[in-house]
């Protein structure tokens, strides 16, 4: 890693709902998912929840080639502790196989995504529905959001 650049007075990481959640995208210009994860100049990371989103981080690594060197994949994935998910156009199956356990999900786009339509997208996920992995990971982040309707019911809340 190069340089690591956190934002630290833009946002709360916490809110209400309990469902704020950082997500990554690999990225070379910030504007756009253009990057293979392996060889990935740099993340631009954000805090989003269904409404507002924000840069919170920036996680910069210099040109690296996709030659199939896997000591770089430990850095990269060391840069997303807390993410749940990172956007990149492509990635390797070792790669997978060592976010996962880490519950990082690799969402593939296609090149030159737009990270602004990338967060609208997830951020309509999470208002309609979120999909299982989505869910989960959002459930695994906030372990005090599914108990929040047993606390209504003793409040006497009722339909």
């Amino acid at each position: 890693m190069e340089r690591r650049l956190r934002i630290l007075s833009c946002c709360s990481e916490a809110n209400p709902m309990g469902t704020m959640v950082k997500v990554a995208f690999a990225t070379s210009d910030m504007k756009h998912v253009d990057q293979h994860f392996g060889a990935a100049e740099a993340f631009a990371i954000y805090s989003l929840d269904e409404q507002d989103a924000n840069l919170v981080e920036v996680v910069q690594f210099g040109q690296l080639d996709m030659d199939g060197n896997e000591d770089k994949l430990s850095a990269k994935i060391e840069a997303l502790d807390g993410c749940i998910a990172v956007y990149c156009q492509a990635i390797g199956a070792s790669a997978v196989n060592q976010l996962r356990p880490k519950g990082i999900q690799p969402v593939k786009v296609t090149p030159c995504t737009p990270v602004s339509q990338a967060i609208a997208a997830l951020q309509t996920e999470m208002r309609d529905g979120p999909s299982v992995w989505l869910a989960r990971a959002i459930e695994k982040r906030n372990p005090d959001r599914a108990s929040r309707f047993e606390a209504m019911e003793a409040e006497g809340w009722s339909e």
